[in-house]
């Protein structure tokens, strides 16, 4: 596993504002938002950074996002997933994310690598038996 070190924004600057990191805490088990990018920050309902996914009631154990955290930390390798889109932005119906893990002493995951993009109807693809006529 890569550490955060590894990683150089310069090198994918037109991601960031779709980039999320998070800490991992262990024993117990909690996730921080360190970092929230600009687009992510602007869908969500309320500030997240630097709060812990247990004192968010829709994120605690066993939501979604916990769960994919918790997968990240325990098989310690990349987890991908899209979900309904719940947010402020009505056009918006889907949010597509991979997780990817990060280890400073390349064993244990201590943070994780987000990466979230949004999509609108338009943007999904389209069933090719609804387009014949």
């Amino acid at each position: 596993m890569p550490s955060r070190g590894d990683i150089d924004p310069a090198e994918f600057t037109e991601l960031l504002p779709n980039v999320i990191l998070i800490d991992v805490k262990h024993d117990p088990l909690d996730f921080r938002y360190r970092l929230i990018g600009t687009v992510i920050d602007a869908h969500t309902n309320e500030p997240m950074t630097g709060r812990w996914l247990s004192s968010i009631p829709h994120q605690r154990d066993p939501s979604r996002i916990w769960s994919a955290c918790k997968r990240v930390v325990d098989e310690q390798i990349a987890h991908s997933s899209d979900v309904p889109y719940v947010g402020p932005m009505n056009d918006f119906v889907v949010s597509e994310d991979i997780l990817m893990p990060l280890s400073d002493d390349g064993e244990t995951v201590d943070m994780i690598f987000v990466v979230v993009d949004y999509l609108r109807e338009a943007d999904l693809p389209q069933n090719p038996a609804e387009n014949k006529s």
